[in-house]
């Protein structure tokens, strides 16, 4: 990833990050060659550098259609708007108390809920489940310069 300042006048303009190629494809979650594919099929734009960047605002529009790709399996309406679509790949039973990970993407989606809950949902590895987060607090960090 780099980020470029340019100076004008007494002001410093920020100029849009890219990225290498890998570093894309982890941030999308799949492998360079795809990235590349992409890239030349004319999906993704590359920057003049060299080796060839992605610029961060077309990376993050092609997240954004990647997000969409996932058709979520309930038909219900509700006001929470991240909604991660994936397999259960684990059901921890401990009493009372379950732990259930669903893998979305390249998201691990970790709930703490009853078993009685689980059994109701019929939970089990394998299992196409929707994971609803509805949060009031979200932080946001972004790596060191």
């Amino acid at each position: 990833m780099r980020n470029r300042d340019r100076a004008c006048g007494d002001s410093v303009n920020r100029v849009t990050t890219a990225y290498k190629i890998s570093d894309a494809a982890r941030l999308l979650g799949v492998s360079d060659d795809t990235v590349r594919r992409w890239v030349d099929q004319g999906l993704l734009p590359v920057t003049d550098a060299s080796p060839a960047e992605i610029p961060g605002d077309a990376l993050a529009e092609r997240a954004v259609e990647l997000a969409r790709a996932a058709d979520d399996p309930t038909s219900v309406l509700s006001s929470a708007r991240n909604r991660f679509t994936g397999l259960v790949t684990r059901v921890q039973r401990d009493g009372v108390m379950a732990q259930v990970d669903i893998q979305s993407g390249p998201h691990r989606i970790v709930s703490l809920m009853s078993s009685e809950a689980v059994a109701d949902l019929g939970l089990e590895v394998g299992s196409l489940a929707v994971a609803v987060v509805k949060a009031t607090t979200v932080i946001v960090e972004t790596p060191r310069s």
